[in-house]
């Protein structure tokens, strides 16, 4: 969501904010649906702008948020309190807190010796190295919320330096294995994202959404439920990619002892990192058992901040200057508030009858399936699973619960596919560019083996999820 400094072009950013302004009055110059009050609509057209806003970026995005957060009082109806009422959010913390924990993993170089330590393990192979970075970057999505972070700071390197070992370099080498590592790491990477609640900062977004429509999600929640298809899916990527997308290099026991070289440079674990291990495999240990002992996952994000602030691992220097951290916190918390907002005032209640009518000839399970292929494909004028989620996920959910479908089934899986659906394209989410920008893949080629892969996550997803989840009884 954050995104890197621009320069101030006062015309762009006025012509930005005029199309944001003309959506505005758009919506509140038409007649407010039945069942909502003119302050409710005045929100709908301030909540809709305001995603417009994340995709048109006259601001940075956690600007515009707050820019919203301040308009709401005035336009919206809201309280000021209540307008602010979204920092104080126990998902909001969770994420913060999360965040501190990621950054003393890559502080410490743990995250990175955990990435070399399954590159040697499973490194001797071309489709080794990529199972590897996949497994290792998915791994780390159980505590580290920004893939940025971790699949662009820690993943990313280690590919690019694995490459060069076999003289792969973007243009005529780029094939011969670079290119196959890029887009395959990023696609596992996806998978894991997914998988866990942690996976990118917006999923703990649609867990509170879901949570709002009366169906709470937890970190274990999460995972149990993508557990199965996840695994099933980071098994298959990278051998669909090597089918489609094959490097001229299949062996590659210069990986394993790059990897075997970088643990040996890196020297024995020191102590901040092996207290950084016991507090990682406890937090997330707390997370997936939080159903037995009742404790607040958010409580145990915190004390396992606190613990590293307590010993050293982490500074105080280190959490203040965690800027994505602050970032997502003003846009986090402000776009949460506007969607629970938008709910108790009706909106998507009235939004959801309305549209049911239109599909009012078909069950919810074939209702799902078309509104999950259209979601899933959406994502291709999305740059953010943010945004995809803010425009449709509440949308789309209100329709299928009016319909009666099974909401754990609904909520869940709009979830998953808002995270598969950024393996489309090379701006799919914050990772992509990062990927591409490295010049090994073409444009042509990244768009092919995404729009195949995400057959592959379709199918997968929609058969052994769609079986797993009857078994779990979400449906």
């Amino acid at each position: 969501m954050a995104s890197s400094p621009q320069p101030f072009d006062p015309r762009r950013m006025a012509f930005r904010f005029a199309v944001l302004i003309a959506i505005y009055f758009a919506i509140v110059l038409m007649p407010a649906p039945s069942g909502i009050t003119p302050a409710g609509w005045r929100l709908t057209g301030l909540f809709i702008s305001t995603v417009a806003g994340l995709i048109l970026s006259p601001i940075p995005g956690g600007a515009v948020v707050l820019l919203a957060i301040t308009l709401a009082p005035i336009i919206g109806g809201l309280t000021l309190s209540d307008a602010l009422g979204g920092y104080a959010d126990s998902t909001v913390w969770l994420v913060m807190a999360a965040f501190f924990i990621s950054r003393a993993l890559l502080n410490t170089g743990l995250a990175r010796r955990i990435a070399l330590l399954f590159v040697r393990a499973f490194g001797g192979t071309s489709v080794g190295v990529c199972y590897s970075l996949g497994l290792s970057d998915t791994l780390l999505a159980s505590i580290i919320p920004s893939n940025a972070a971790r699949t662009g700071g820690v993943t990313l390197p280690i590919t690019r330096s694995i490459a060069e070992l076999y003289g792969s370099l973007p243009g005529e080498s780029s094939r011969r294995l670079g290119a196959f590592l890029m887009v395959g790491v990023y696609q596992s990477a996806i998978v894991g994202a997914a998988m866990f609640f942690t996976g990118q900062a917006s999923n703990p977004l649609a867990a509170q959404m879901a949570t709002s429509y009366g169906y709470p999600v937890t970190w274990s929640g999460w995972l149990a439920a993508s557990i199965v298809p996840g695994l099933v899916s980071l098994a298959v990527v990278p051998w669909i990619v090597m089918r489609i997308y094959p490097p001229e290099i299949r062996r590659t026991p210069e990986a394993a002892a790059f990897a075997h070289s970088e643990l040996v440079k890196m020297g024995p674990m020191s102590r901040q990192e092996k207290i950084l291990a016991v507090i990682f495999a406890s937090v997330c240990g707390m997370w997936a058992t939080s159903g037995i002992h009742q404790v607040d996952i958010t409580v145990t994000a915190l004390c396992g901040s606190m613990t590293l602030l307590l010993t050293g691992v982490l500074t105080w220097d280190d959490v203040i200057n965690e800027r994505a951290a602050w970032d997502i916190f003003v846009w986090y918390g402000g776009l949460l508030r506007l969607g629970k907002a938008l709910n108790e005032a009706g909106v998507t209640k009235v939004f959801a009858e309305s549209v049911g009518g239109y599909f009012s000839g078909l069950g919810w399970l074939a209702l799902l399936a078309v509104a999950l292929l259209i979601y899933y494909y959406a994502h291709y004028a999305f740059a953010s699973i943010t945004a995809h989620i803010l425009a449709m996920y509440p949308a789309f959910v209100a329709v299928l619960l009016a319909k009666e479908a099974p909401i754990g089934l609904v909520v869940l899986s709009f979830a998953f596919f808002a995270n598969l659906a950024a393996g489309l394209t090379h701006y799919g989410t914050t990772p992509a560019p990062m990927y591409f920008a490295h010049g090994y893949v073409t444009l042509k080629d990244w768009w092919r083996v995404g729009f195949i892969v995400g057959l592959a996550n379709l199918a997968i997803w929609g058969t052994v999820g769609f079986a797993y989840w009857k078994l779990l009884g979400l449906w």
